[in-house]
């Protein structure tokens, strides 16, 4: 579906996250995305599966279908690993990612400051953006390596993280060091204070803004949306995971406002969407806002407090991650979408 056919933003949008890989028979899929299509939603963000199958289920029940994909975090990408293991990020320890993961071990990240690392993700973008099936990209894991835990996760990790620690501090490789000490004069890796130097964060904001720059601009060259799930205020974004996405050309932003994770209330998420909402006028965009919701935190009270809270904030929609609880109860607490219509259906991918 070509860019200019995308329906404008409304208060009441509706998305879920879903992922794909799930066992279900292509039957199975058109029921539970009917059962969304009947509530309301929009659209669907879709990790992993198999596309057309996937897609025609979606459209066939009047939802757009967008590929949801890990972008820096690149886990399963054998390619990279087997061939380019200097592209992954190298902590102030001066130790790779790739074989010294963070806190789990699927926290391999690559680096967006290399060309070459761009390049590639920029030739993934342009794969999804390309194929028919397809109605959007969207972006997870467009960020550094969390520096510093959502507060409700140091126990959880065991650890205190009121300072930014070296084993968590991203990113130290070759490209970043030459980069950095041809602009300032420094090298990263020496500096007395590294989490204090201002000029050090933004080069790392810039590096990952770079990227979402070239990205946007390949999606929307093939007339498809791009949009992404960043960390739920501009604030706590760039403090947390060195992630400056207010300033970002995207089409749709779905902050995650995963209140649990901060010991927060349900009221911290229209908090979050103020803030959100005040960056991106700042900034100049006019990008659909939606609040992304986790269902594992939330009983049907709290989501309908949580969607209320999103929405008289200004928030264009709501969005759920963890979709397969969003069922029965569930879904009335989501939202009746008496308001938006069902959609008409898609074409097939193969048509």
């Amino acid at each position: 579906m070509p860019l200019s056919a995308c329906r404008p933003g409304g208060a009441s949008e509706r998305w879920a996250w879903v992922h794909g890989n799930r066992d279900r028979a292509p039957g199975e899929w058109r029921r539970k995305f009917d059962r969304l299509a009947d509530a309301g939603f929009r659209g669907v963000l879709v990790g992993g599966g198999k596309t057309g199958t996937l897609s025609d289920a979606a459209r066939s029940a009047g939802l757009e279908f967008h590929r949801w994909m890990w972008t820096l975090n690149r886990n399963g990408d054998s390619f990279a690993r087997e061939n380019h293991p200097e592209w992954f990020t190298v902590s102030r320890n001066l130790e790779s990612s790739l074989t010294s993961p963070p806190y789990v071990g699927y926290y391999k990240w690559l680096c967006p400051s290399r060309a070459e690392v761009r390049d590639y993700i920029r030739g993934k973008v342009a794969e999804i953006a390309a194929d028919p099936a397809v109605d959007g990209v969207h972006l997870d894991y467009v960020r550094h390596c969390d520096v510093i835990l959502p507060r409700g996760l140091w126990e959880t990790y065991e650890l205190v993280q009121d300072t930014e620690l070296p084993q968590f501090d991203f990113c130290y490789c070759d490209e970043c060091r030459r980069q950095f000490a041809t602009l300032e004069g420094r090298d990263p890796a020496e500096l007395t204070d590294a989490p204090s130097d201002a000029a050090w964060r933004q080069f790392r904001w810039n590096s990952v803004s770079r990227l979402v720059n070239e990205l946007t601009e390949e999606a929307n060259g093939h007339g498809k949306p791009i949009s992404a799930a960043v960390f739920p205020t501009p604030t706590i974004a760039r403090t947390l995971v060195r992630q400056d996405w207010d300033k970002w050309p995207l089409d749709r932003f779905f902050p995650m406002l995963y209140q649990g994770f901060y010991l927060e209330d349900t009221a911290w998420i229209g908090r979050g969407v103020a803030e959100g909402l005040e960056a991106l006028a700042a900034n100049g965009s006019s990008a659909p806002l939606i609040a992304g919701l986790y269902l594992p935190q939330l009983d049907e009270a709290s989501l309908a407090n949580a969607v209320a809270s999103a929405t008289a904030a200004g928030a264009h929609g709501v969005s759920a991650f963890e979709s397969n609880g969003l069922d029965g109860s569930m879904l009335q607490a989501f939202g009746s979408g008496a308001d938006q219509p069902r959609r008409s259906t898609f074409p097939a991918s193969g048509v």
